[in-house]
């Protein structure tokens, strides 16, 4: 019996019991060395193996195979099976190996994104982050990956999957960094700025000893989406980010700190002529689009401060006073508003008069109540958390 096959047997016959995969793991850790060096024939043998059973010898071989350099051809051979492997196999068994297991998952995802096919690799990433899991406060180095397939896909909502965790174990630093940043713009994406402020706040304050490009590039939207969700933003960093950041992240991103200093005046022909000025700028950094939404966004800030000076104002006046082109323009501007819940307000359309109102929220409504109670209830859970983190920390000490 030659190698190969003597290799296939003895996967064959210790993947049933704990004890047997223990052993074959040990055997194929010695085995190594004839798993790259026939990575070719042991390739064709698969069909041989069930994923589902065999899933450590199995990903062993993948590991093999999908190492060196990468072509289409290649590629397009092994992302079918890479993707059913994945679907298939045992928990228990690629836990034993999870380098492995992540190395052949992020070969997986170069592999579709040389095909140009960044969808074929989103739903059996998602599955991989699943089974390497250990809790879902665990942050995989799959994690960005799939994230970034996410983006290249546009499956903005599949993406949203992974980022409601409250995430509390971080294997790398960069993978947090890259999670924070990717998600970010998949919430950007979906138009969520809430939450995409809150992810590339978390790249910008996490602890760092040297400037990184993500942070720099994460700094920028940061700026962006503060202007475009608060329609204001604040140079001003916690107190708790790192000294490097706080010395050299404006350094880096002035044109966007000037950016918000003229939106902060108000004035929308000056925010065009700067934005016209520096448009390849912005263009070069893959910002111009959100800079564009920020140009937009200037429009419903001017109104929003009408609604603290005027209780009823004309469209005309409306249209005259945030430098609209017309009357009409400036009632697509305020119902959209209106049903975007920026503004409360009813349009007369006898007279062209717009009546501002309050917030009708009385914040005592059943839902209002349960999301309130929600919102507490994991802030609590998070403090319990960080209580016990102190307490280990303390007796490590």
């Amino acid at each position: 019996m030659d190698s190969v096959q003597a290799l296939i047997t003895q996967i064959q016959g210790l993947s049933s019991s704990a004890g047997d995969v223990s052993r074959l793991h040990s055997n194929l850790k010695q085995a190594e060395e004839t798993i790259f060096s026939e990575s070719a024939r042991l390739f064709s043998a698969l069909d041989q193996l069930d994923p589902s059973i065999h899933s450590l010898g199995y990903l062993y071989i993948l590991e093999a195979c999908s190492s060196g350099p990468l072509t289409k051809e290649r590629a397009a051979a092994l992302v079918l099976p890479i993707s059913r492997f994945i679907n298939a196999c045992a928990v228990e068994q690629i836990r034993l190996a999870p380098e492995k297991f992540i190395s052949v998952c992020k070969r997986f995802k170069d592999q579709v994104m040389l095909l140009e096919a960044p969808m074929r690799g989103v739903a059996p990433l998602l599955t991989a982050i699943r089974k390497l899991q250990t809790s879902s406060e665990h942050l995989t180095p799959l994690h960005p990956e799939f994230l970034l397939l996410c983006l290249l896909a546009k499956c903005y909502k599949t993406g949203l999957s992974v980022l409601h965790d409250d995430i509390s174990e971080v294997d790398q630093p960069r993978d947090l960094f890259l999670y924070c940043y990717y998600g970010g713009m998949i919430c950007i994406g979906q138009k969520r700025f809430s939450k995409a402020l809150e992810l590339l706040h978390n790249v910008v304050t996490a602890p760092m000893s040297t400037m990184n490009a993500i942070a720099v590039e994460a700094y920028k939207k940061y700026i962006l989406v503060s202007l475009i969700h608060h329609g204001q933003f604040s140079t001003s960093l916690p107190k708790y980010t790192s000294s490097v950041a706080q010395r050299n992240l404006k350094n880096f991103c002035q044109p966007y700190i000037e950016l918000a200093n003229s939106y902060g005046t108000g004035k929308i022909t000056e925010l065009q002529t700067y934005v016209q000025t520096n448009k390849e700028k912005f263009e070069s950094d893959n910002n111009l689009g959100l800079v564009e939404q920020v140009l937009a966004s200037m429009y419903k800030r001017n109104i929003q401060r009408l609604t603290q000076t005027y209780l009823t104002l004309s469209l005309e006046d409306i249209a005259n006073t945030v430098q609209l082109s017309s009357a009409k323009e400036a009632e697509m501007h305020v119902l959209q508003m209106i049903q975007d819940g920026e503004i409360y307000a009813t349009i007369n359309q006898k007279d062209g008069m717009v009546r501002f109102l309050e917030d009708p929220e009385q914040y005592k409504t059943c839902e209002m109540i349960e999301h309130i109670d929600s919102a507490i209830q994991r802030i609590m859970a998070l403090s319990n958390k960080l209580t016990v983190y102190r307490l280990v920390e303390s007796d490590r000490n």
